[in-house]
């Protein structure tokens, strides 16, 4: 039996912080104790040092590239550097190649996480304008939700017919996650760009044309279809002031119909950074302007916002100092997210017990995840040790993505995760990756 006992951990659980143990038996977390002493001669002892013991952050969208865009992530690479930040969870995205828009599509990419994943993992089935009969196959026990597009974003996945989507929204009960900007307005604003500056167009504009008005546009229709047809409809990437006005903090998460997601880059960056990172930031939804980025940390804390996630999206540093038309949007942050959020925690932005909350607890409700996402007995032994005093600086030697960068490249980090369980086994210690490919298959409560 694998056993190993946490000793003088800060636990971070349910919105507390208690000093402790823990005992992991195998999977499962089976004893949370004040002091508890080893059961066997053969139990690994760790001493966490008075380190914060947090549940592994679950991250509800990623994109990892495989099947068709290995040249850029796989699932082995990037689940390998998301258990390295301290994410034991991950939920792909359908916007792979071939799209995963067909269930024997989708069953592929479990069968090759099954074999490489470091971390657990759920994929997500694509909607299309016309693949409602293959939608409605879908188990919402073993498979995350449906995801829609309702802007066009890396891939070709767009859902623009509005019978489909009512057809969509009105026949399934799975929760459907949607990429919300309207396509007309943002083919529009490009155009008006593309004829003063033809390919080469000034990354610092892409949040004019990816604009507030695209996003709301595409979000309050989303909502609006949601609310007419009783649909459960989970908002990606959320990344305009004026969006939060379709998002509710008067009823509890397990009771909410709409919700929504804001991703770590639309937290940490501005318009102003365009012009020193460039196309590096370069996202869909586009980072706006500070006075988005403070209303969307006001929603967080107030909960009009529930989860925090990365929209992890590697491209290759070729591929994005492109022209603009030809650079593509997205961007790698599985490894850094975690330790960003607790840099916000230094600088007095954020509770530790909210990070926990908003990166393991909510969506683990949301997703109504089995035995996953909190730190109690019985559940999975998904979890990381964070030192918040251990000072380290984001360089090319100690990026893990497939794709060698990361827009944190030069930031000098207070925390850092020390160890990362997934499945009670030890997968990251000593700022290394263990070759243990523990990730299993999400199941659901639904």
């Amino acid at each position: 039996m694998n056993r190993i006992l946490i000793k003088n951990a800060r636990i971070v659980n349910e919105g507390t912080i208690v000093e402790g143990d823990v005992l992991i038996e195998d999977k499962i977390i089976r004893e949370i104790g004040e002091s508890i002493s080893p059961k066997s001669s053969d139990s690994k002892i760790i001493d966490a040092e008075g380190n914060y013991l947090i549940p592994g952050a679950i991250d509800d969208q990623v994109h990892f590239r495989e099947p068709g865009l290995t040249h850029k992530g796989t699932i082995e690479t990037e689940s390998r550097a998301a258990v390295a930040g301290g994410i034991t969870s991950f939920i792909e995205q359908p916007n792979t190649v071939p799209n995963a828009v067909t269930q024997e599509l989708l069953e592929e990419k479990y069968q090759r996480a099954a074999e490489v994943s470091y971390a657990n993992y759920s994929f997500m089935m694509g909607g299309t304008n016309d693949n409602l009969d293959e939608l409605l196959k879908t188990n919402p026990k073993n498979v995350a939700g449906i995801k829609l597009f309702l802007g066009s974003s890396t891939g070709n996945m767009l859902v623009d017919d509005e019978k489909v989507l009512e057809k969509i929204f009105s026949n399934t009960d799975m929760l459907i996650a949607a990429h919300c900007e309207d396509e007309a307005t943002v083919r529009e604003n490009l155009e008006k760009y593309k004829a003063e500056y033809g390919d080469n167009i000034p990354v610092k504009y892409h949040p004019l044309i990816r604009s507030t008005e695209a996003c709301f546009i595409s979000s309050s229709r989303a909502v609006a279809l949601a609310k007419k047809t009783g649909a459960r409809l989970h908002v990606f990437h959320v990344s305009t002031a004026k969006e939060l006005e379709l998002f509710t903090n008067k009823i509890p998460l397990e009771e909410k119909k709409i919700t929504a997601e804001v991703c770590i880059h639309h937290l940490w960056f501005t318009d102003a950074d365009y012009e020193k990172k460039g196309s590096l930031i370069k996202w869909n939804p586009a980072v706006k302007t500070e006075a988005d980025r403070d209303a969307l940390w006001k929603a967080l804390l107030d909960d009009r916002i529930d989860v925090i996630a990365t929209d992890h999206a590697p491209h290759t540093l070729e591929e994005k100092n492109n022209p603009y038309t030809s650079s593509p949007s997205g961007g790698p942050l599985v490894q850094h997210a975690v330790v960003a959020m607790f840099e916000a925690y230094h600088q007095g932005k954020i509770s530790i017990e909210k990070i926990v909350e908003k990166m393991a607890h909510n969506p683990a409700k949301l997703f109504k995840i089995e035995k996953r996402g909190f730190i109690r007995e019985g559940y999975y032994a998904d979890l990381a040790i964070v030192n918040p005093g251990l000072p380290w600086n984001v360089k090319k030697e100690n990026i893990l993505y497939k794709c060698g960068w990361s827009p944190f490249e030069g930031t000098n980090f207070k925390s850092r995760i020390t160890h990362t369980f997934v499945n009670g086994q030890l997968v990251y210690n000593n700022f290394k990756v263990k070759d243990l490919r523990c990730g299993e298959r999400l199941l659901f409560d639904r």
